[in-house]
């Protein structure tokens, strides 16, 4: 299984984020990646490529213009403004404020364009998400060249981020820019589940009127976990998307035989609506021990959903979310990988 990966993900290490009402070191940080690497080579899965520049026409075929903009030209302007720190905004428009004005100075933009004020900015975040994107980039046009699966490390992360705001250590939608590419490609639809801990909150809101792509996410009920606002099972799609969407939000404690019946409920939603292709959001957090996170799944589990997954013979881009038990990440990661592809 090809891997594409790239090195600039370390430019993004914010020096903190806020938890439990202490400023501490990310959850997500460059080490989740170093663990995945070392467990692809201890596996022998040694076809990693790093993906070259990322291309724009895909990340703006998903992503708006002055959202683009806001990311690309923040840092500057923080810095123009005198602040020492990492961009972490403390204002955002809630009910009944206007979400339709978006501020002029920076502390109004950050805020503006947030979801979730976990996420900090620094110099080297649009770089990092950019080498992101372009990693999913090359695995979807790896796939779409006639590969059955291939492989995104991506990082940051991607599944939170909307068309035009970020948050939740996301900034590009990687696996909505890879599903994007697959139906430019000829897949007259295309389906993208989410195994993440958490909804993909973004990959939901960008395709949630348009019935060409079909989202499934298994996660964390939003009444206990992040984004909270999102992710409930009556949300199905609107317009031409109706039928196109379906949450499966599940309890703390869940452990991995509901996990399993809910992801085989999922893959048989997809493979009656016909997708042609597909994109797994690859989040390790259900796992038993992550620090963020309530589900009961261990290892051999994620083998097993690899394997599920694989029985839909589709093409396959794996593009890497969560997971932030540091020393399991790797192999979590490498045994749902193994799983699809034993099978």
């Amino acid at each position: 299984m090809r891997v594409f990966f790239s090195e600039d993900h370390r430019l993004h290490f914010p020096q903190a984020e806020l938890s439990g009402g202490q400023f501490v070191t990310p959850f997500e940080r460059p080490s989740r990646v170093e663990y995945i690497l070392r467990r692809l080579k201890e596996r022998g899965m040694t076809g990693i490529t790093d993906p070259g520049p990322a291309d724009m026409g895909p990340i703006r075929a998903i992503c708006a213009p002055d959202f683009l903009a806001f990311l690309e030209t923040a840092w500057g302007e923080w810095k123009a403004a005198g602040n020492a720190g990492e961009i972490i905004p403390y204002n955002v428009p809630v009910r009944r404020m206007h979400t339709d004005r978006p501020p002029r100075f920076i502390d109004g933009k950050a805020g503006y364009y947030c979801l979730g004020q976990e996420t900090a900015i620094t110099a080297g975040t649009w770089r990092a998400a950019l080498s992101s994107a372009a990693s999913a980039q090359a695995a979807t046009r790896h796939v779409a060249g006639g590969a059955g699966v291939a492989f995104a490390l991506c990082r940051p992360p991607g599944h939170h981020a909307t068309a035009d705001m970020y948050g939740g250590y996301c900034f590009l939608n990687n696996a909505a820019i890879a599903a994007q590419m697959l139906r430019d490609a000829g897949a007259a639809r295309v389906a993208v589940l989410d195994i993440d801990f958490h909804h993909g909150n973004g990959t939901q809101d960008i395709f949630y009127s348009r019935g060409d792509v079909f989202y499934a996410s298994l996660h964390g009920a939003p009444e206990d976990a992040f984004p909270y606002f999102l992710g409930f099972a009556d949300e199905t799609g609107a317009g031409p998307g109706e039928g196109a969407n379906a949450n499966y939000p599940m309890p703390p404690g869940t452990g991995y035989p509901a996990w399993a019946e809910a992801l085989d409920h999922a893959l048989a939603r997809l493979r009656g609506w016909g997708a042609e292709a597909l994109v797994i959001s690859l989040g390790v957090d259900a796992y038993k021990d992550d620090p963020i996170s309530f589900f009961r799944l261990d290892t051999p589990d994620f083998a097993d959903a690899g394997r599920r997954i694989a029985g839909l013979g589709l093409p396959t881009v794996f593009c890497m979310e969560g997971g932030y038990a540091i020393e399991a990440v790797g192999v979590n990661t490498v045994a749902v990988l193994e799983g699809f592809a034993d099978a």
